[in-house]
């Protein structure tokens, strides 16, 4: 007498209908984990996976993403420390969507998709132009020594002080662009992105991410390069846009 054998997990099978494969589309790679990290949470948000219903394995996402498995992995424990996801080991282990999704740390507060495009799109045009034009001015070298010790700062800060020295050092490079009228503006509206910021989880990569940008773009604006520090002000940008729409919207 024969048995049959083990029912293959449905995440496994290759036959198996992958979930949200339109949503699950190649990311940008200047911020492949921001992006990731956007992508499973716009197919959670959407509803396209029900509660206890599991994601396609990493190799699966890996390749409909276009990313590294390494940079999958690390979006869904960052989604599963975040109370999204929880995974499970074992012959029917995978990660699986939470019973009971967590809300955004909001006190009262609501913001909708024009409100957040409007924040991020007036950074954009403030924080590259900014960092443009710091690296166009020959600075001084009490502005040099600020730029790197702001940039010191942030990247040894401590969770609970991270938002504040980030804004610093945003704050710094607006400074170094020359026009005093630029920092009111860059403030207001690092105000805005900081409520917006509040309401989402602090993820450790994408903190490392950021201060690698962070880096990046200090050193193009001490050598000058216009180009290369507005290039990567951009990225920086889009990153916390991606979080922010992933989280948020």
């Amino acid at each position: 007498m024969t048995t049959a054998p083990d029912p293959q997990p449905a995440s496994e099978r290759p036959d198996a209908k992958a979930p949200a494969s339109d949503l699950l589309r190649p990311v940008r790679l200047g911020n492949a984990f921001e992006d990731t990290v956007a992508r499973l949470l716009e197919t959670i948000r959407l509803g396209v996976l029900a509660p206890g219903e599991s994601l396609p394995p990493e190799r699966v996402l890996a390749t409909r993403l276009g990313v590294s498995r390494d940079t999958v992995r690390e979006a869904i424990k960052s989604l599963a420390d975040a109370g999204y996801l929880v995974s499970r080991r074992g012959r029917y282990g995978g990660t699986f969507l939470a019973e009971e999704l967590p809300t955004p740390r909001a006190d009262g507060i609501r913001f909708d998709r024009a409100d957040i495009d409007d924040a991020l799109r007036l950074r954009e045009i403030l924080e590259v132009g900014a960092a443009r034009m710091a690296a166009s001015r020959t600075l001084t070298a009490t502005e040099r020594e600020t730029l790197w010790s702001r940039l010191c700062d942030v990247r040894g800060a401590a969770p609970e002080d991270y938002r504040r020295l980030d804004s610093r050092l945003h704050l710094a490079i607006a400074e170094a662009a020359g026009a005093p009228s630029l920092v009111p503006l860059v403030a207001a509206n690092r105000m805005r992105i900081n409520e917006l910021l509040d309401q989402i989880p602090l993820l450790s990569l994408n903190i490392a991410h950021s201060d690698e940008q962070h880096e990046a773009i200090v050193m193009a604006i001490l050598a000058g390069d216009g180009d290369g520090s507005a290039e990567v002000m951009a990225a920086h940008v889009w990153g916390s846009a991606a979080l922010l729409h992933g989280f948020l919207d």
